[in-house]
């Protein structure tokens, strides 16, 4: 009805069109004679073509007509399409169109009619727009956005619970009736699901169970038109039913048997149980209980979070001696089932256990942990403090024998015997160490006497009780001083004492002076402190600037031990105020630890060591020194003269410098020398035995390198020695200086002075002694 309609309009519109334009002219005509110029206007209705039209091209749009009467009037269009899509008939006005129109392409086209003179192109009209609208036609598929949608819903969901929504779009005008309506249906699928005219999908069972089927793929039609009969398209739903907790664990056995050794820690894994919960990890929230059996005191089952495991554990020591079997029933259930969907069945799963425990060989088992004793400081009396004992608690029952370990405070103060005797070497001293732990290990005895490598331990503790061998000791926050101009009862210091020993809460220290004869006093606070005060005033400074007072400190002890303490107190000079500007420093006491005082002796050993070597070798340099204190000349002198005398070869046969006779006989008769020949020129000397001299020479050079040679205690052989020895063949005997500086003698050599320059040297060798001695 609607086509007949549309097609009824568009075949009246030219005729509308003449009639009007007509009437407009006759208006034109007969208002022209009144008035000279009027107003003239484009006349048509708005166009309207129908899309896709299966008649041949071109296709009639419409009409444009201006009021214009001209015969040379001529009919344009201007805009994107014209001309091209569109055209229009010159004189007429008629506008075609030259393709077959597509709306959902474009629904409506917006053209420019112009009316010109053909002669000179001038226009007889303004420009005026019309449009031309494509009406629809009901000729697309409704379409799926997707071809595949996704959707979930719970299991054992009710009846109506919305899975997912599918949409399809229709490109006809909407505004037409019927063109753009689309519904949907379900066509693969509708027993489990339906879809309303909305693309919304539903459920249409209750009983949708994931562990039967988790999945469903469905198949959904839509079409437009309800009640006709044309083209749809379909789309595909997956449909995934999510997971509730609806089932309860079985376990996959109905028995277990483990076997576990006895000496399993405490907390231990005995063995796994498994169970099988249809339902995902996520929702699988096993118990693990006791049914029956009356060992559940012994063993705990705790669920494993991840594997969903009971693991069973023992609460406390197996003893294959005592119990070699335990057996129990156990039970898995999940308290957190929705039981609005559980299935029917029972919802309890029941299983037996049996853990079968084997022997081990164990360390021995202490009776009582832990051993605690206690005795009395410096009891001289108390050698054993108790005993300790283990046993074997296997079959073969071997004995046991006892072993310190480990002692705290280090130190042999605590021992133990073989047979767990606990013993005390000396008595204990409650000021070095209040409490003594040490660690007995038990050992089992193997049949050959050899010890088991299996041992056990046990802590010992022995607790010291304090006796009062402690006397207080005074304790003081500074330096006592006192103005000299000090008013009686002044408070110097207040005191207070320490006691190593333990002091009751009821215990109190007491205080006194050893004498009354100073200008102190001393008053208690009854407190466990006392207060020094000053008794008459005015000190004198030029008397005393420092004074020792004696304090006498009890304590209330059994028996009653005493300290005497002395507390030195300064007199210092006062301004006007009472505040001190002058005291005299004191030296202060400062204790040395023993490893000091250690370390200090073996300082002054190591000093003293240092300097006996010093003098040693400075009395071996004066040893040098006294061989050479006769010659009054320096270093430098003795030296030349030794290499002078090193030009005399091997004696002194080959040299006449010297009368030796003459000095032999004024030394034996102390007379002056008179001159006269050298009877030494005269003398005849020994025939000359080259190779015995030589060999006599060689052999004192050899004995001296060898006793250089071996022993290197002795000083450097230098030239001073060497002319020690002068040879064999000399009639004069030696004229070395080196073995002449006797004090011994009793011959007055100052003659020698008077003998002229050539006899100074042997005066100054022979004269008196030097009275300083020369370092070399």
């Amino acid at each position: 009805m609607n086509h007949l309609i549309l097609l009824f309009s568009l075949f009246l519109a030219p005729a509308f069109a003449d009639k009007e334009g007509q009437e407009t002219n006759q208006s034109f005509s007969s208002n022209n004679a009144s008035h000279k110029r009027l107003k003239r206007a484009w006349i048509w209705n708005q166009m309207h073509i129908k899309e896709e039209i299966d008649t041949p091209l071109p296709h009639h749009v419409g009409k444009i007509t201006s009021s214009v009467s001209n015969s040379n009037a001529k009919y344009i269009i201007e805009g994107e399409y014209a001309n091209t899509i569109f055209q229009v008939q010159e004189r007429s006005g008629d506008v075609y169109a030259f393709e077959r129109l597509d709306r959902e392409k474009k629904a409506e086209y917006e053209l420019t009619a112009l009316i010109i003179d053909r002669r000179n192109n001038q226009s007889l009209e303004p420009p005026s727009k019309f449009i031309i609208k494509v009406y629809d036609i009901n000729d697309n598929v409704p379409v799926f956005v997707q071809r595949v949608f996704n959707g979930s819903v719970p299991e054992m969901s009710p009846v109506g619970t919305s899975v997912t929504k599918v949409t399809a779009v229709d490109a006809d005008d909407p505004t037409v009736a019927g063109h753009a309506t689309v519904t949907y249906q379900v066509i693969k699928g509708d027993e489990y699901f339906t879809v309303d005219d909305s693309g919304v999908i539903f459920t249409t069972r209750a009983d949708l169970d994931r562990e039967h089927q988790s999945t469903y793929e469905i198949v959904v039609k839509a079409k437009d038109a309800p009640g006709s009969s044309g083209e749809s398209s379909t789309a595909t739903v997956i449909i995934t039913l999510t997971d509730i907790n609806d089932n309860f664990p079985v376990f996959k056995q109905q028995s277990f048997h483990f076997k576990v050794p006895e000496n399993i820690s405490v907390g231990g894994e005995v063995g796994r149980v498994k169970v099988q919960d249809i339902d995902e990890p996520q929702h699988r929230n096993t118990k693990y209980s006791f049914v029956r059996g009356d060992y559940r005191d012994t063993f705990e089952i705790v669920a494993n979070p991840y594997t969903n495991e009971g693991i069973i554990r023992p609460k406390k020591p197996l003893d294959f001696e005592k119990v070699a079997e335990y057996k129990f029933d156990i039970e898995a259930t999940d308290p957190t089932v929705d039981l609005r969907y559980f299935k029917t069945g029972s919802s309890r799963s029941i299983s037996t256990v049996t853990i079968e425990v084997t022997d081990v060989d164990e360390p021995p088992v202490f009776t009582k942990l832990p051993y605690e004793f206690k005795v009395r400081e410096n009891d001289q009396e108390v050698r054993t403090l108790g005993s300790v004992w283990a046993h074997d608690p296997d079959a073969a029952k071997r004995k046991i024998r006892f072993i310190r370990r480990r002692a705290s405070p280090n130190g042999d103060y605590i021992r133990v015997s073989d047979s767990g005797i606990i013993q005390l070497p000396k008595p204990l001293d409650r000021e070095f160490s209040s409490s003594y732990n040490i660690t007995v290990a038990a050992q089992e005895i193997l049949e050959d006497g050899r010890p088991s490598d299996r041992e056990s331990h046990a802590q010992v503790h022995v607790i010291v009780a304090d006796e009062n061998d402690n006397a207080p000791e005074l304790v003081y926050p500074e330096e006592p001083r006192v103005c000299e101009n000090a008013a009686p009862g002044k408070v110097i210091i207040r005191i207070s004492a320490t006691d190593k020993d333990e002091v009751s809460p009821r215990g109190f220290f007491r205080y006194s002076l050893a004498t009354e004869d100073s200008n102190f006093s001393l008053i208690e606070n009854y407190d466990n402190t006392a207060n020094i005060t000053v008794k008459y005033g005015q000190f004198n400074r030029e008397l005393a600037k420092i004074h020792y007072l004696p304090v006498i400190i009890s304590d209330n002890g059994d028996p009653d031990l005493s300290s005497t303490n002395t507390l030195v107190i300064s007199v210092c000079k006062c301004n006007e105020k009472g505040n001190f500007t002058f005291c005299e420093e004191r030296a202060k006491q400062v204790g040395v630890s023993v490893q000091a005082l250690v370390a200090i002796f073996v300082c002054i050993f190591t000093i003293i060591v240092f300097f006996a070597v010093i003098i040693l070798l400075i009395l071996l340099r004066k040893r040098h020194k006294k061989d050479l204190s006769g010659l009054g000349r320096n270093v430098a002198e003795i030296h030349e003269q030794l290499v002078t005398y090193d030009e005399e070869g091997g004696g002194e046969m080959d040299t006449t410098s010297y009368d030796v006779s003459v000095l032999n006989s004024v030394r034996k008769n102390g007379m002056k020398a008179e001159p006269m020949p050298s009877p030494y020129a005269q003398v005849q000397k020994p025939p000359v035995n080259l190779t015995s001299g030589a060999g006599e020479m060689e052999m004192m050079i050899e004995v001296k390198k060898d006793e250089a040679d071996n022993d290197r205690d002795l000083l450097p052989y230098d030239t001073l020695h060497i002319y020690g020895y002068e040879g064999a063949e000399s009639i004069a005997e030696s004229l070395s200086s080196l073995g002449s500086g006797s004090s011994d003698s009793d011959i007055d050599y100052d003659f020698l002075n008077d003998w002229g320059p050539r006899f100074k040297m042997l005066a100054e060798l022979y004269g008196s002694e030097p009275n300083e001695d020369f370092v070399y």
